[in-house]
């Protein structure tokens, strides 16, 4: 089955490979009856990024890849969550926090042994079961 594409060319000869709106042969960012539509998305596109770099800034957030990051938005969600009032909501967010913390500190524990682990069988070694079962290796 052949799939629409748009009928943009782009520059070095290529055809644009996203697909066209109903009812049109080119897609959204070529369609030339959509230009303010573009414009508005690119204008809101600028304007969250400004608001996440501000956000992130306020809140020393870095993003999720390390658990220092992780748990760094985890105290900033119960803190808020702390300063509303009571109600069922409420306490379903601590609960839900208290059980992420729990999590996060199952997780890091898991990594300190590990780290541990490799550090006294010496990671890099070629094969480490050598030393461990020195008998059955050979």
């Amino acid at each position: 089955m052949l799939r629409r594409r748009c009928g943009n060319e782009m520059p070095g000869g290529r055809a644009c490979q996203a697909p066209p709106g109903r009812g049109s042969r080119f897609c959204f960012w070529h369609d030339p009856d959509k230009a303010d539509d573009l414009a508005e998305a690119r204008r809101l596109g600028g304007i969250r990024r400004k608001r996440e770099r501000t956000v992130a800034a306020a809140y020393d957030f870095s993003g999720l890849s390390t658990v220092e990051a992780i748990r760094r938005i985890l105290e900033i969600a119960t803190l808020d969550a702390l300063g509303l009032e009571n109600s069922i909501v409420r306490a379903r967010v601590l609960i839900s926090a208290a059980m992420a913390a729990a999590k996060l500190l199952e997780t890091g524990e898991l990594e300190e042994g590990i780290a541990t682990l490799e550090t006294a069988i010496g990671v890099g070694r070629a094969s480490p079961t050598d030393e461990l079962l020195p008998d059955e290796a050979a």
